[in-house]
């Protein structure tokens, strides 16, 4: 009889997927703190337990510290609207952390544009 397979897993990038969408509109519509400028979810990483989720995010406008600074302080926030959408026992403690992702993306792209260029100077 083969192994049943867990569906804990899958229900964890579930629920970090729909924390994902629910923040983006939460952050959007609800919060009004000017410190947050035009923010992107990039990333919700849930524990196994559901105790704590780190939100993953970039910045299109502003300062990327003052506004970790910002959601990190509007985390509770955040979280009690996060309870009236989610229907699960324990909704995570949010913890914010600015992803540099789209930043080393386009270091590294200016970069490659730079080596194909002097490339065909060399040619």
């Amino acid at each position: 009889m083969p192994a049943k397979k867990s569906s804990v897993p899958n229900r964890g990038f579930r629920v970090a997927d729909q924390i994902q969408r629910d923040l983006t509109e939460l952050i959007a519509r609800e919060l009004k703190d000017p410190r947050v400028g035009m923010v992107t979810i990039q990333a919700v990483e849930v524990t196994p337990d559901y105790a704590h989720a780190k939100v993953f995010f970039s910045v299109l406008v502003g300062d990327p510290a003052e506004c970790e600074t910002a959601l990190n302080q509007a985390a509770g926030f955040l979280r009690n609207g996060l309870f009236k959408r989610l229907h699960i026992h324990t909704v995570p403690t949010l913890h914010f952390q600015f992803d540099r992702t789209t930043e080393r993306a386009a270091d590294m792209n200016a970069l490659i544009a730079k080596a194909v260029s002097s490339r065909a100077k060399e040619d």
